[in-house]
């Protein structure tokens, strides 16, 4: 997997819009110049926001190819180092017959977003490039108030100033989408409440696992199937799979049916690991684990296939960078879980 420069100062990056076009409505364009200002003036990066992104939900929904047209052109630009989706969606499976991967392949660069991103990150894993799950502009680089400190040094550690090895620590605040502050100018003053975390928990599992990272999203899985993008069986061979679950609040028979598939594909059988993202509402915290447990541990016959659970990624908050393509290590016995290699160039 070819794996990005860092940023540094002064370097330059582009803001797109690649599912849902809010970033460009009248009642959210505050947020676009929110995480600017912020990324120049805490950062010392130089922003720029591709033609099409703020164009806003119609225009963006009508012309798919004009979000893949931007894309494309930021990774074509070599003075753009890094590229921040603006927020997710529901149709970025949209942009496939659009993307050109030799011109991905050809130019690596920094590539962030979650949720309805998860296809371009499929797209990133299909061209052979090292892409970052999490940060969003309109959920993280734009919260209100501050940029909450988990988030922060995640940022710092990942794409500014990689180590060789990153303990990645489980959150000791959170909260849920109940908690999350209506996105509107009347609402910049106002933080995310925080409640105390529980911490990693290993649902089953003993001893080390380590793999290299690929998934996101379990609710965009669907839209993957049966395209170009899903990768093969041999392909998810001792991989880590990240799975996280969005703000639907997804029922409990359907995140079955989605585990029950990879196990028919076979997937769940050659996986070394499972990473499993904070759900977005609490009272789906215990459930879903029995789901977990239930379909890997009996149905799949997989008991000793070490699931880490409660990881800060995805809808719930708050949520770190993760690197998709590079190795880690999910210690059961320790409860803790380390990226074992610098997570740019």
């Amino acid at each position: 997997m070819l794996k990005p420069e860092r940023l540094h100062p002064g370097d330059k990056v582009a803001i797109v819009s690649l599912s849902r076009g809010m970033l460009g409505e009248d009642m959210f364009i505050h947020k676009y110049y929110l995480a600017k200002e912020r990324l120049e003036k805490d950062y010392g990066l130089t922003v720029i926001a591709m033609p099409n992104a703020l164009k806003g939900i119609d225009y963006l929904y009508r012309h798919p190819e004009a979000r893949a047209q931007d894309l494309m052109d930021a990774f074509r630009d070599p003075e753009i180092k890094a590229v921040f989706n603006a927020i997710g969606g529901d149709d970025t499976i949209r942009l496939l017959p659009y993307i050109d991967f030799d011109v991905l392949r050809n130019n690596p660069k920094i590539f962030t977003g979650f949720s309805d991103t998860t296809s371009n990150h499929f797209m990133m894993h299909k061209a052979g490039l090292v892409s970052y799950y999490g940060l969003s502009v309109m959920n993280n680089l734009a919260e209100y108030v501050e940029i909450n400190s988990y988030t922060k040094d995640s940022i710092d550690k990942t794409l500014f100033h990689p180590v060789d090895a990153l303990d990645i620590p489980c959150s000791d605040y959170c909260s849920y989408d109940c908690d999350k502050v209506w996105w509107g100018e009347e609402h910049m003053g106002e933080q995310t409440p925080r409640y105390p975390n529980s911490g990693y928990k290993v649902l089953q599992g003993k001893g080390k696992a380590t793999g290299r990272l690929l998934g996101g999203c379990i609710d965009v899985f669907p839209d993957l199937l049966g395209t170009s993008l899903w990768p093969s069986l041999e392909d998810w061979k001792g991989k880590i799979l990240l799975i996280e679950s969005s703000e639907s609040n997804m029922p409990e028979d359907l995140l079955c049916a989605l585990l029950r598939n990879l196990q028919a594909q076979g997937i769940l059988n050659v996986l070394s690991g499972i990473l499993v993202g904070k759900p977005a509402f609490r009272d789906k915290e215990e459930s879903y684990q029995e789901i977990y447990k239930q379909v890997v541990g009996f149905e799949a016959g997989l008991p000793d296939l070490p699931i880490l659970y409660n990881v800060n990624v995805g809808h719930a908050y708050p949520i770190g960078v993760f690197p998709l393509g590079l190795t880690y290590e999910i210690d059961c016995d320790r409860k803790t879980l380390k990226l074992l290699e610098p997570a740019t160039k």
